[in-house]
């Protein structure tokens, strides 16, 4: 018998074959454990199916096939080349293949001169855009499940521009959609749209796909919607580009997607080792492979990894008794009034009840529904669960959702977010010199002087050095969020990681799952890698004596205490005499300072406008985003998108190309510019003397230099 196995960068896969005849075949997510899934397979072939060692053959290919095969006396072959020779065995007649991994796409053009065959190979590894990470990803943030996602669709859908090129930018495109109330079916379709143009346009290099096509890989065999995004698209490819179909045939029918596509780099590798000499890849059995589970790599890594996050377990204990207090908790309301401050951030939605005299009376923290609309609803049935029937005097928003949701809930101040992160700091600590503050998808490091912000940074696009990478990551290993510090404790050494960009980094932990690196291990250096793509990475900060000498940690990241030891560890290897402390109320430090600002906004004669639980609860709302949506303001021509609002007395826009009914109110997100947010010429003339108002107080100095030099250079040729 021949074996082939294929060690995938999310799963692993194989075929046993006798003859002509498929035996066996698995398909099952190793979870970072290659070698231990690849040893499971082989113990039951040999019970079940006979695979014995001395006389079958064994044959591996896939990202972990260079390191695994030699303990199994296997041969490793490239993966692209497994995948061709499945291929053209079973598929004579295909003249281009399509195969989406976990993490890496390949294209095969087969060109046919004369009774010659060629083959050009084209493969993407280094970026998780177009994979299938990049689609599984996006979906858990969206709260999508997998079962669902499989039968999502893409025909018939409103499509959005999704960054495809690189997942993390793909990932911050979809939260400014999800802000926006965009539904979920949109964004999956839109998600479906990315993976094919991005291959399209990257892996093609300019050569036409021609018929037949065959789409391989657990996404293109998994998601309906993405088979139904390849056929409109090589439909219109090939219309453009003139290429003549075969009588009667629709571009569905021209694309193959085989109900084993997930098997052909294994059946590949049978193919060509059934080619190779009789004593090639003879079956060692797994004894070496066993131990290199038990002790080679464990030696290994001792040689190429670093300490864990601690050396011994009196400092793990002196960290533990200084950054470890009790939680902390709200006072009872012995009023009847009370401010609210939301944060409606990237991953979760924050609330906080604040009397007149800054006493935090109730606290309310979920993870985001997906729809801002969705989650603020939520949050108010916590929020009137919480204080009953008290008066609301002052609602402050502040986070991604903020101005999507300030006129739909009657908000009193819609506050920047680092305004509110610093509000929040300082209401504490007054003394500190620096904020940190890391979220799901941002880093915001806020500079003081006197209890003043005199600069900041602030990174919100690479999501490296954020929760939401760090979530993402132990999602992929099974790992429940609160469970993450313990497990990257338990860890008696991690991997050397990259510091710097989300895309490389998740290519490194790869890597580092090839050389035996398990999930506990590999958490434990991203929580040790944090510091420095907060700091430097994000920050550009490399001399932290010129900041200060007391740091305020904040932000949802920082419950972990396995990032806050990483952290404090960098701080004072730089400064040793700091202070460091993690605020207490870490994960609401946002929705605390929207409402400490609405707070001095009532004090100061302000009269709220929120519109009340019973409004808020009975919202009913659509979303629009077609040709009729688009800003004509420009010849730029932005898609955006309009969120109308039910609500008792509003005006309503009859003469909206898009027209609403008296009782609805509109919202207009998505735009790029403060002229995308209105319809009306009228509107526009007041948004253009804004504008300009905003201009005169603050010129654009080089265009006067520009217009200086030049009136200099006519006075004196006169």
């Amino acid at each position: 018998m021949i074996l082939g196995v294929d060690v995938g960068s999310t799963t692993c896969k194989y075929a046993l074959v006798d003859g002509d005849r498929v035996v066996a075949k698995a398909y099952e997510r190793h979870n970072t454990k290659q070698a231990e899934k690849v040893l499971e397979f082989l113990v039951n072939l040999e019970r079940d199916h006979g695979l014995s060692p001395g006389r079958d053959r064994v044959f591996f290919t896939g990202s972990g096939a260079g390191l695994l095969a030699p303990h199994a006396g296997a041969k490793a072959y490239q993966e692209v080349v497994a995948v061709a020779a499945a291929v053209e065995k079973l598929h004579p007649d295909v003249r281009f293949v399509s195969e989406i991994g976990g993490e890496d796409m390949k294209t095969i053009f087969f060109t046919v001169e004369g009774e010659a065959r060629n083959k050009q190979v084209l493969m993407q590894s280094a970026c998780s855009g177009g994979t299938g990470t990049f689609v599984e990803k996006t979906a858990r943030k969206l709260g999508v499940r997998t079962e669902a996602l499989a039968e999502m669709g893409y025909g018939g859908r409103t499509l959005h521009k999704l960054s495809s090129k690189c997942g993390i930018f793909a990932e911050a495109d979809a939260n400014s959609l999800v802000k926006a109330g965009i539904p979920n079916e949109e964004i999956i379709a839109s998600l479906f749209e990315a993976v094919v143009y991005q291959n399209l346009s990257t892996l093609t290099k300019g050569n036409t796909p021609m018929p037949q096509v065959l789409l391989l890989g657990g996404p293109n065999l998994f998601f309906r919607g993405l088979r139904e995004a390849w056929a409109v698209h090589l439909g219109r490819l090939w219309k453009e580009r003139g290429v003549e179909l075969p009588a009667g045939k629709s571009p569905e029918d021209l694309i193959v997607v085989p109900g084993d596509a997930v098997y052909y780099a294994a059946l590949g590798c049978v193919e060509l080792g059934g080619a190779e000499q009789a004593g090639t890849g003879v079956y060692a059995g797994v004894e070496k492979l066993r131990w290199w589970i038990e002790v080679g790599q464990h030696e290994e890594k001792k040689k190429a990894g670093r300490a864990a996050l601690w050396e011994e377990q009196e400092e793990l204990e002196r960290f533990r008794a200084e950054f470890v207090k009790p939680p902390p908790q709200c006072v009872p309301l012995r009023g009847d009034t009370v401010v609210i401050g939301c944060d409606f951030g990237s991953t979760t939605a924050k609330a906080v009840c604040i009397t007149p005299d800054r006493e935090f009376v109730h606290s309310c923290y979920s993870l985001s529904r997906g729809n801002p609309i969705e989650d603020a609803k939520a949050l108010f049935r916590q929020v009137r669960e919480g204080i009953g029937d008290a008066k609301i005097v002052g609602l402050g928003l502040t986070g991604y959702g903020k101005d999507l949701l300030k006129d739909i809930l009657g908000a009193d101040c819609a506050v920047v977010e680092t305004i509110a992160h610093a509000s929040a700091g300082l209401h504490f600590f007054p003394d500190a010199d620096c904020i940190c503050d890391v979220g799901g998808v941002d880093v915001k490091i806020m500079i003081l002087a006197q209890g003043t912000v005199v600069d900041f940074r602030l990174n919100s696009q690479c999501s490296s050095g954020n929760g939401a990478f760090l979530q993402g990551v132990a999602e992929r290993f099974a790992i429940p969020l609160g469970e993450m510090a313990d497990r990257a404790f338990s860890a008696q050494a991690m991997p050397q990681l990259s510091m710097g960009c989300g895309v490389f980094l998740q290519s490194d932990i790869v890597n580092q799952q090839r050389k035996g690196w398990q999930a506990d291990e590999i958490l434990a250096g991203l929580c040790g890698i944090l510091p420095l793509n907060v700091w430097i990475y994000a920050g550009g900060l490399n001399n932290l004596h010129t900041i200060g000498r007391k740091f305020i940690l904040q932000g949802g990241t920082h419950r972990n205490l396995a990032v806050v030891k990483a952290q404090v560890d960098f701080i004072r290897s730089k400064m040793p005499h700091s202070e460091v402390v993690v605020h207490p109320w870490s994960g609401e430090a946002g929705a605390i300072g929207a409402g400490l600002v609405a707070l001095e906004w009532w004090k100061a004669g302000g009269r709220s406008r929120f519109r009340g639980y019973e409004t808020i609860e009975s919202l009913t709302y659509r979303t629009t985003t077609s040709p009729k949506t688009v800003c004509k303001w420009c010849p730029v021509d932005c898609q955006r998108s309009f969120i109308d609002v039910e609500f008792p007395g509003a005006e309503g826009r009859s003469w909206s190309k898009v027209p609403l009914q008296p009782g609805w109110q509109r919202v207009i997100v998505n735009n790029s510019c403060p002229k995308g947010l209105v319809e009306d010429v009228d509107e526009m003339k007041l948004v253009k003397a804004e504008m300009e108002t905003t201009k005169a107080a603050y010129p654009n100095v080089a265009d006067l230099v520009r217009k200086e030099a030049f009136r200099t250079v006519h006075a004196a040729a006169r």
